[in-house]
């Protein structure tokens, strides 16, 4: 066995990738781990390709994040705006689970904006897309996207919506992420 190849350790609900649906992998299930970025696991099983949350990396030998954790990650100040900056980097931390790139550098967010919050805070607008309208991974990007916008200190409330207009295409992505996936 090689330092990819794990055995899981105990039952997990998995996103299965293409798709997006919650499906169980089972213990003794044995995988591969393909990706590791985001703070979440893509893994191979003979049975198809999954995404494991890094709060379940454990199960596969792996150290285990807190990315899952919704919520703001401090009290919000009324006064003090959120750094649009440490949300775009919030931002660079997610990936789809099959592209080694982050959402930001593919060109899959149109467009981020940050607004005070009545109580307090800032309301945090997220429009993004994907490569193709038919991938089920579309609400777990997105979700996670929310809930890396929402860890951002001063953060009280993000809305994410996936957009389709206009059409993503390989023109959206950036020089480093061109560079990551070798087109340049």
């Amino acid at each position: 066995m090689n330092n990819r190849e794990r055995t899981v350790s105990r039952d997990l609900t998995v996103t299965q990738i293409p798709l997006g649906d919650r499906t169980l992998l089972q213990a003794g299930t044995r995988v591969r781990i393909h990706q590791s970025l985001g703070g979440h696991y893509t893994v191979m099983a003979d049975h198809g390709l999954f995404r494991i949350d890094g709060s379940d990396a454990d199960a596969i030998g792996e150290q285990a994040t807190a990315t899952d954790a919704a919520g703001p990650a401090s009290a919000p100040s009324p006064t003090t705006p959120s750094d649009p900056e440490a949300i775009w980097e919030q931002l660079r931390q997610v990936y789809d689970p099959e592209i080694p790139v982050n959402i930001v550098d593919l060109g899959l967010v149109y467009s981020m904006d940050v607004e005070p919050a009545l109580d307090g805070g800032s309301k945090v607008y997220v429009a993004m897309t994907l490569t193709s309208p038919g991938c089920g991974m579309g609400p777990a990007i997105a979700e996670d996207a929310r809930r890396r916008v929402l860890s951002v200190p001063g953060v009280v409330e993000a809305d994410v919506r996936l957009v389709w207009d206009p059409a993503w295409t390989s023109a959206m992505v950036s020089e480093e992420g061109k560079m990551k996936l070798g087109l340049i």
